[in-house]
């Protein structure tokens, strides 16, 4: 067994308690680009009743409790209940980074979970979960896109930072290839993806080793000079994308 089988067994004895309808994996761990100790477990899981203040409490109890696990931090779980699935602005109970928070479950979500969500406890997506209509899919991709990554390009100060070059880059490829096919792909497939779209080569081995290989400690200069050859690249490219769609 896996730390991370082991991890989400734990976390469902835990869970059972409440009787949840159903728990769902997605993400990584559900589309096949899973790495234990690199990627986030994404999970939803459905409770059959509301979410009272008696529910948050056994539910923050359930994850502290579960801080000995190596990889808990990498837990985020996000809490429905059946009258609630079919609002999409809503924002659930969720706990991530340790702490509790309030979190809508995205379209990007929703249907991924309906084209490989993984069924760990109960009933299926299909059986629960609205589908998401390619329009609504759509507006959700291009307004993140948008609102979110096209503001965050103009400042620098984020761009030294490994998360927002690698997510900024995989998000962009991946929101392509949405608008473009109508389908969602891996942050693999996404890598794969960026030089066909024009984003900087060297910047695009820098994730992958990260990632996926052994990363290569390359400096302050470096750390800089990265940060504004995505800059660079991806401000253009989020209003070209955006303006393809409007």
């Amino acid at each position: 067994m896996t730390a991370t089988d082991g991890l989400l067994d734990r976390f469902l004895i835990g869970l059972a308690p409440l009787a949840p309808v159903a728990v769902w994996a997605h993400g990584s761990l559900a589309g096949g680009d899973y790495q234990q100790g690199r990627s986030d477990l994404d999970l939803i899981a459905v409770l059959d009743g509301p979410v009272t203040m008696a529910t948050v409490r056994r539910l923050v109890v359930l994850h502290r409790g579960l801080r000995t696990e190596p990889l808990a931090a990498d837990l985020h779980c996000s809490y429905l209940t059946p009258d609630t699935l079919d609002d999409l602005d809503l924002r659930h109970l969720t706990w991530a980074h340790d702490h509790v928070m309030r979190r809508t479950v995205t379209p990007v979500t929703r249907r991924e979970l309906h084209a490989f969500g993984r069924v760990l406890h109960g009933r299926a997506p299909a059986d629960l979960l609205p589908a998401v209509q390619d329009r609504e899919l759509d507006e959700f991709v291009v307004g993140d896109q948008r609102d979110f990554w096209r503001p965050a390009v103009d400042k620098a100060r984020l761009w030294t930072q490994d998360i927002w070059v690698d997510l900024g880059l995989l998000t962009f490829a991946r929101a392509t290839a949405t608008l473009r096919h109508g389908r969602l792909i891996s942050k693999r497939e996404a890598l794969e993806l960026l030089p066909e779209l024009g984003a900087p080569v060297e910047v695009v081995e820098d994730v992958g080793l990260r990632r996926y290989g052994r990363p290569v400690s390359r400096g302050a200069e470096w750390t800089v000079c990265r940060g504004e050859l995505t800059r660079s690249y991806l401000g253009p490219a989020i209003d070209a994308l955006v303006a393809s769609y409007d």
